[in-house]
């Protein structure tokens, strides 16, 4: 069996034994182990995908091809460049930290964590899909488990939160399909047989005015799930909602899939609908980058602070993206994952602090660094690595953010650039205000003096997420190394 089609069958086969396990303890021991072995193979790819670079000039390394439907030439069609290959190892990362995060869940356990794998297992096969119609397949597969998790598990108005985001997830996936099959019946401009592989539709001159009508069908349909505004709502109602170990997968991984969407399949099939359209979605980028700093700014429920950042950042991602050249792309990438880090460790982290305090509300809230030491440093940490300081993921990510946006001349991209660039100061007040609010001075509430430590499980899940927040950050060398390559192909269809 090919090393990427075990990205999907080992949560399949985790599921299957899942089905059997009686217990809470069996269901996490399964969960566990079958994360942890998606995990090791997430770091083998990585060097598997390095050695076989050396040798192999293709776009795509270690692909397969299966025909699933040849009537409409539709195959399970899999490879992996340096972009899919870090997306997996954010997902193997932050899937596992989610396991041990919900270590004591003991409502419905097996049901639980079976569909939290069923996510999982979606967005493992996203990423690995190179035929548009498996892509949207393995899309769907990761979207609607959040139904149920958030529905049945979740806490507040759950049903309410639950509704709106598949509501609104599915609306874009029906304009995403609407995009999909657009390409699909523009596949064979030049003459060739209709295709839904990415790489043989890259190789075809889709007409303009096509390109023109279905970039922005194809930019929406996966830029709401990467919280494009003003399609963001279902977010922060979903996040504050959630139980933890849902809201780390639906911001540190779910959420991805819009941006990485956008790039592999809007702007590297439709090029030049992406030159026509990208300043009118720059400045619906722009308004989210700003609109989600100072949303977060004004709100008290960590939960929702920690929502309203990320539509700050992942508008970020999408305001890269669309700069169209290299350094910001590459800036985009790096945004993604250290975001994806960042936030489920804020996630977890608020989790535990809920499960401890019985409040999200920092103003009811204080001296908590007096008393739980260990979840009150990961807290400024992840902080301290949301507002782009020296060391961590995100500073050397939006630095190339920055500096490719203002690779462009014209007042247009430098005023949005300004604009976007002004939000960190925004970032920075909402940040340290929750922790000088949370952390610092006196202990307002007695029944907070006496608070418990963090469990073995805990540390475990927020160090997994910790790690790779400070590898990128000490040595970001390694990983732009890693995606700069894979950049090039989409840098060529620009041109």
């Amino acid at each position: 069996m090919d090393i990427l089609t075990l990205f999907v069958i080992v949560p399949v086969i985790t599921l299957i034994v899942l089905v059997f396990t009686k217990n809470l303890k069996q269901a996490r021991l399964v969960s566990a182990i079958g994360m942890t072995i998606q995990l090791l193979m997430s770091i083998n790819l990585v060097f598997a995908y390095i050695k076989e670079k050396k040798i192999n000039d293709d776009i795509m390394v270690f692909m397969k091809d299966y025909v699933w439907f040849e009537h409409f030439n539709i195959h399970y069609t899999i490879g992996v460049d340096g972009i899919s290959v870090a997306m997996l190892v954010l997902t193997s990362i932050v899937v596992l930290a989610g396991v041990f995060i919900s270590w004591i869940t003991d409502d419905l356990p097996k049901e639980f964590f079976i569909a939290l794998i069923v996510l999982a297992t979606g967005v493992f096969g996203f990423f690995i899909s190179i035929d548009l119609f498996t892509l949207f397949v393995f899309y769907e597969i990761a979207v609607i488990p959040m139904y149920l998790l958030i529905g049945i598990w979740g806490s507040g108005p759950k049903e309410y939160s639950a509704m709106k985001l598949t509501l609104m997830l599915m609306g874009a996936s029906a304009i995403l399909l609407v995009g999909i099959l657009g390409i699909y019946f523009n596949s064979n401009a030049d003459g060739g047989a209709l295709t839904f592989n990415i790489l043989e539709i890259a190789k075809v001159n889709i007409p303009l005015d096509a390109q023109k009508l279905f970039f922005p069908l194809t930019f929406i349909g996966f830029a709401v799930i990467g919280a494009l505004f003003p399609f963001h709502t279902w977010s922060p109602d979903g996040h504050a909602s959630a139980p933890t170990a849902v809201s780390m997968l639906h911001a540190g991984v779910l959420m991805k899939l819009g941006g990485y969407g956008v790039f592999r399949v809007a702007m590297y099939l439709l090029p030049l609908g992406a030159l026509s359209w990208s300043s009118f979605f720059i400045v619906l980028s722009v308004i989210g980058v700003f609109y989600g700093a100072l949303a977060a700014v004004k709100q008290t429920d960590l939960k929702y602070i920690n929502a309203y950042s990320s539509v700050s950042h992942l508008s970020m991602v999408l305001f890269a993206l669309l700069m169209l050249n290299k350094t910001s792309w590459n800036g985009a990438i790096l945004q993604s994952l250290s975001h994806g880090f960042m936030t489920a460790l804020f996630f977890a982290l608020i989790g535990m602090l809920y499960g401890r305090t019985h409040t999200r509300d920092v103003t009811k809230m204080g001296g908590l660094l007096k008393v739980i030491p260990f979840i009150s440093v990961m807290y400024v940490i992840a902080g301290l690595a949301s507002l782009g300081l020296p060391g961590f993921s995100g500073f050397m990510a939006e630095m190339q953010i920055f500096v490719g946006a203002f690779q462009h001349e014209d007042m247009f991209h430098r005023v949005a650039t300004i604009i976007t660039i002004s939000a960190i100061v925004v970032t920075a007040v909402y940040i340290l205000r929750a922790v000088g609010m949370m952390l610092m001075g006196p202990i307002k509430n007695e029944a907070h003096l006496d608070l418990p430590k963090a469990t073995w499980y805990e540390r475990t899940g927020v160090i997994l997420l910790l790690i790779p927040i400070l590898f990128m950050g000490i040595t970001p060398i390694w990983i732009s190394d890693l995606i700069r390559e894979s950049i090039a192909p989409f840098i060529e269809r620009m041109m």
